[in-house]
């Protein structure tokens, strides 16, 4: 082989070390980044020279410090508000202790072991597989300086191919950065010793409203302060408005508070976040901001890479970068900073690398996504602003979940589903707000990606009674669709 994995498991490494003094190692694929990266090669690789680079932990944001971890907490979360609930059916309960260590604990001590794990694998057991831990930055076409994260000297290291998945990171304002104060982001707030009995959350994005919800849930008293005029802003505006108002009768809401100054921790440990709706003063800072694509610390450009305005690397419908022979994938090229994109542009690049003759192209048209926030919120294709901006006649209807069985078993008043369809009942987006929302999208996912109507889908298929799903029958009858001819 050509190289060594940097490791401290302090194991023999059937991987030799790279002679400097004959030449360069060189590897027939270098794939940049653990997460959905780390994916690519199976056993169709297994006659190929891989080396794989992870500047952090093994298994990328998703496993770590991302999706996984984040909804072990949510669910606890979850547990806790329905004890706080149960008297609305007729239940008296009481939580007698938050055990954060302990939920803490359960949630790492099953991740960790499988971060390590995945490392153990690539670079134990595997004999075409060099592990590189270290962070890499190009030098050249298809050439790359990697700087061990141990310490040492930098190695020089080409590939005949390079995948390039990075990543991203938490963005950090410069009010926060500039005020020297301690905070957190989704990076370690997950692995605190205890619940912050104030905690101040800037952001009003998914992040934001995800731990919101858990910390919130677990004990803190939660203040939200985001720079727009509502929270999830993304979303279709109704499901933004009505999320909004949900949130501001639960935690401290702040809108129009964009930071003014730099942070300043005062003499007792609370910091002081400085904003234009006023100072907010907490025992912990958690920075929600959204995240930036990892490229600006790879030297794109000396790699021959083009990238977006925003950072992000240009690819084409392959997932191939202006630089031959070199691809990327995830959020460090896509805009969509989802886990199950990042593994479906994954799963084009593997083929596309197998099979250079045929090649896949990569279909973002439709994507779904999830807030795992209280309640849930679901999405799939436009918004209702989306076709006023865009001029696409339309119609829409918004069904609650408290108007069917389920709903009513369940004493909901806040769920709803909304569609926006085309006149003729053609499905052009879907959009949840409630219990399981997560889940209840899927049928509409389906439907929209496969080109179904509503009239179609609500009359042509039995709907269980009194099943939750009656909400979507419900919402797909209730279009005011133009009358079949």
């Amino acid at each position: 082989m050509n190289g060594r994995s940097w490791s401290s498991s302090g194991r023999p490494a059937r991987l030799v070390a790279p002679d400097y003094r004959v030449g360069v190692p060189h590897h027939d694929l270098v794939i940049i980044g653990t997460g959905s990266g780390n994916s690519i090669p199976d056993e169709r690789f297994a006659d190929t020279d891989v080396a794989i680079i992870e500047h952090g932990i093994f298994g990328g944001t998703c496993l770590n410090v991302g999706c996984i971890p984040t909804k072990m907490y949510v669910y606890a979360a979850d547990v806790a508000e329905t004890i706080r609930r149960s008297g609305t059916y007729g239940i008296d309960a009481t939580i007698d202790k938050i055990r954060w260590t302990d939920i803490r604990d359960r949630v790492f001590s099953r991740i960790d072991p499988i971060s390590a794990g995945g490392q153990r694998y690539r670079q134990d057991e595997l004999p075409n597989t060099t592990v590189y831990l270290g962070h890499a930055r190009f030098t050249g076409e298809r050439t790359l300086s990697v700087t061990p994260t141990a310490g040492g000297e930098p190695v020089t290291v080409t590939g005949e191919r390079i995948v390039v998945a990075a990543g991203s990171r938490p963005s950090v304002p410069a009010a926060v950065a500039e005020g020297h104060v301690p905070f957190h982001t989704s990076d370690d707030v997950m692995r605190l010793d205890e619940v912050p009995r104030r905690l101040t959350i800037l952001g009003g994005g998914y992040i934001a409203a995800e731990f919101a919800h858990v910390f919130s849930a677990l004990g803190a008293e939660v203040t939200i302060a985001t720079r727009g005029p509502a929270l999830l802003r993304e979303q279709d505006e109704e499901i933004s408005a009505r999320f909004t108002a949900l949130a501001s009768g639960r935690w401290n809401v702040l809108l129009d508070a964009a930071p003014t100054a730099p942070a300043e921790q005062r003499a007792d440990g609370s910091v002081v976040v400085h904003t234009r709706n006023g100072a907010l003063a907490g025992d912990a800072l958690l920075v929600a901001t959204g995240r930036v694509p990892n490229s600006d610390l790879l030297d794109a450009a000396a790699g021959g890479i083009a990238l977006h305005p925003d950072g992000r690397i240009v690819v084409d419908e392959q997932q191939r970068t202006s630089a031959p022979d070199v691809w990327a994938l995830g959020d460090v090229s896509s805009e969509y900073q989802l886990k199950h994109v990042a593994n479906h542009e994954a799963a084009v690049v593997r083929h596309n690398l197998l099979h250079p003759d045929t090649p896949r192209r990569t279909n973002n048209a439709l994507v779904p996504s999830a807030v795992f926030t209280d309640p849930q919120i679901a999405s799939i294709g436009l918004r209702e602003q989306d076709c006023r901006a865009r001029g696409i006649p339309y119609v829409t209807t918004v069904q609650r979940y408290g108007d069917v069985a389920f709903g009513w078993a369940m004493e909901d008043t806040t769920g709803v589903v909304k569609l926006v369809a085309s006149p003729d009942g053609t499905l052009l987006g879907a959009h949840l707000m409630g219990p399981e929302a997560s889940s209840l999208v899927q049928p509409l996912i389906q439907a929209i990606t496969f080109g179904l109507d509503a009239r179609t889908m609500a009359e042509k298929q039995y709907w269980i009674h009194p099943a939750l799903p009656e909400v979507i029958e419900n919402a797909l009858l209730g279009l005011p669709l133009t009358p079949a001819s």
